[in-house]
């Protein structure tokens, strides 16, 4: 065995050994929320079972869905993993114990109707068997690398539980609609907002013959829009239940502080524009600090929403365990089952999360701060404005469309731009080398408004020589094909776009089984 092998036995049980010890503290964590809730007064079987799985579902919740926000950060370098790993976790936790909310509806989104449900226990059965059903498709999901809705895990887990229990009448078939609708809106949205975000800044920046000086001018106006469209995401998605609102009134807050942001940040940007030198990574370096601040700003907002996916049904068992039979369509939340979604999430991430943040990071297209930026930006921007128009949108789904967005727009502009240099070959004479390696030289180092207006001359006197061109009609396409890109890994599309469909079918199926399993037992 030569020693190239050894070095793959070794990274492999390299491997293996780390997997197993983090299967191991997760089973730890659930091992310690199972003695905790044997500690509580009054606990019994069905109480401790309920809370282990709510732990499992919070776990899995951080493992799949926070990706989301600190992906992008990690896979434009802004962040190491250990620090978004330490944002994220930090974050959720405070968003879920902070502004996670006293009360939460058990029924998500009115998916089923419970006076449908009359038999307590039943009932507890079926948010046992949604919880568990929904941990168990996230965790699916995360173990191939696909990041999908938890919101959507659970809906379809309380719907497939609900219509094993009381039959397809006990449905809400339209609020179901507006969910499948969403497998479309949200990423496209999320694609369309990022992408026109990047061909912005590129135009405004990048496409600048002094990129620094347009910086100067534009980053402080991106800082500000940023500060402006996150403080008023966390207003109206991360404080909404410790503080209610209005979308005017969180405007006009996030906007005065866009402004302070803006006099503040502008002259110290102008001052570091103005010796730095003409490059992209250069400019890149002005979005770092940004990009951290959205990195926390939705991990807070993430989990002051999303804990409830894990403890709304676990707050739905202990209330009617606590009210001996009662079902009521929304419960209290104690203390200890806030901080089982909390701790739940936050060890999940650090535990599971890595292996999605690098998938949103780096594996579907490539992301620099800027592309990373504009991703954020979609994030907050599309779920703000959806809100407001009544558009079902998962904020996963967005996140995840952003990041497709700015890969194919980047293909897009590479394939135009590699289009403008075979044009500019194809209308030179021929052998004429130098003449095309000059006129490149100038092309490249033009403004954007230049380069249309060179091409277009060079198009003209072209014309008027009787177009001159050497290149045959085959050598043309070869110089197109050349440049031709694909920026986003189109196997990972096709991935990531089978599990949202799924998604919902799935869970439902699971949780049906899952109730027919538990009612067996319990019966």
């Amino acid at each position: 065995m030569d020693l190239k092998n050894i070095s793959h036995i070794e990274k492999a049980s390299r491997k293996t050994s780390q997997d197993v010890l983090r299967l191991g503290l997760g089973l730890l964590f659930l091992l310690g929320i199972m003695l905790f809730a044997f500690s509580l007064e009054g606990s019994g079987t069905v109480l401790v079972i309920s809370a282990v799985i709510g732990a499992y579902m919070a776990m899995n919740i951080g493992a799949n869905d926070v990706a989301n926000n600190v992906g992008p950060a990690v896979g434009s370098r802004t962040l190491t993993m250990f620090g978004a790993l330490t944002i994220a976790a930090v974050f959720e936790a405070a968003g879920a114990l902070i502004a996670g909310g006293e009360v939460v509806g058990t029924i998500r989104n009115g998916i089923i109707d419970p006076a449908g449900i009359a038999d307590p226990d039943t009932f507890i059965w079926l948010m046992m068997a949604a919880l568990l059903a929904g941990a168990v498709w996230l965790n699916i999901a995360t173990a191939v690398g696909a990041p999908v809705s938890t919101t959507h895990s659970i809906v379809g887990a309380v719907l497939g539980a609900g219509i094993a229990a009381a039959g397809p009448g006990i449905a809400n078939w339209s609020t179901m609609g507006t969910i499948v609708l969403s497998w479309v809106i949200s990423p496209i949205l999320g694609a369309i907002v990022a992408a026109a975000c990047l061909f912005i800044i590129k135009r405004r920046i990048t496409y600048q013959t002094d990129m620094a000086q347009a910086a100067g001018r534009v980053v402080p106006l991106l800082i500000a829009l940023m500060t402006w469209t996150f403080a008023t995401y966390v207003l109206l998605k991360g404080l909404n239940l410790i503080w209610n609102i209005d979308f005017l009134s969180a405007n006009l807050y996030g906007g005065l502080l866009g402004l302070a942001a803006y006099f503040i940040t502008r002259p110290y940007i102008h001052r570091r524009a103005a010796g730095i030198p003409n490059t992209k990574q250069s400019v890149n370096q002005f979005f770092t600090v940004p990009l951290i601040f959205s990195a926390a700003l939705l991990s807070f907002a993430h989990g002051s929403n999303d804990v409830a996916n894990a403890i709304g049904p676990l707050a739905a068992i202990v209330d009617t365990l606590a009210h001996h039979g009662g079902i009521a369509s929304t419960a209290s939340i104690p203390l200890w089952v806030m901080m089982i979604g909390a701790l739940g999430i936050s060890v999940g991430l650090c535990l599971f999360g890595p292996k999605l943040i690098r998938t949103v990071g780096s594996e579907i297209t490539e992301l620099d701060q800027m592309r990373a930026y504009c991703i954020a930006m979609a994030a907050a921007l599309t779920v703000i404005v959806a809100s407001q128009m009544g558009l079902p949108v998962s904020s996963t789904h967005i996140a995840v469309g952003g990041v497709f967005g700015v890969g194919l727009l980047r293909e897009y502009l590479k394939k135009r731009y590699a289009t403008m240099v075979a044009e500019i070959k194809d209308h030179h004479p021929e052998d004429d080398q130098d003449a095309i390696d000059a006129f490149l030289a100038r092309f490249e180092a033009a403004s954007i408004d230049d380069k249309g207006r060179m091409l277009k001359d060079l198009k003209v006197r072209a014309k008027q020589q009787m177009d001159p061109a050497h290149f045959s009609k085959m050598e043309r396409k070869g110089l197109r094909k050349v440049y031709k890109q694909e920026l986003v890994k189109r196997s990972q599309m096709k991935r990531i776009a089978a599990a949202w469909v799924i998604t919902v079918p799935a869970s439902a199926v699971l949780a049906a089984l899952f109730f027919y399993m538990i009612r067996g037992i319990q019966g």
